[in-house]
């Protein structure tokens, strides 16, 4: 799951224990989360900065939540086409497991993989929300791993 870390960081994640991972306004990223199971383990992954990569690691501790922000008007993810009786968008909740020791970026995850082992590497890819194969995240896992 890709955050900015000037929108929301690990560190807010940490200082806060548990957000909801809302926002989310991409209807493939929303299917994936969709698929998501509580005990999902999930990477934390910042974009939009230099250099963009993994910093992170959460639990989904609840799922099929209405996302509120669709709602706010004065949010950046306001949907005027979505209304409490047909909400477009849902979101899930999500609690701090650790920060990374090894920071992981997107150049050295690409030397890694390649974009049939791991959609992040894939050239234009902009989801914010992407499933990992179970061997691939326990790869990337290792490498991040705290000591």
């Amino acid at each position: 799951m890709k955050s900015e870390p000037d929108a929301y960081s690990i560190d807010n994640l940490k200082r806060d224990v548990v957000t909801l991972w809302d926002g989310i306004r991409n209807y493939q990223a929303r299917n994936f989360m969709r698929k998501m199971a509580v005990g999902d383990k999930v990477f934390f992954y910042h974009s939009n900065c230099k250099p963009p990569g993994i910093v992170g690691f959460m639990e989904v501790i609840d799922l099929n939540i209405v996302d509120p922000t669709q709602f706010q008007t004065e949010s950046n993810y306001y949907d005027p086409k979505s209304t409490p009786e047909k909400p477009r968008w849902d979101c899930v909740k999500v609690k701090y497991l650790f920060k990374t020791d090894k920071f992981l970026s997107l150049p050295e995850l690409k030397t890694l993989f390649n974009e049939e082992e791991l959609l992040l590497v894939k050239k234009g890819n902009r989801l914010s929300i992407i499933p990992i194969k179970i061997e691939i995240a326990k790869l990337i896992l290792e490498k991040i791993k705290r000591s």
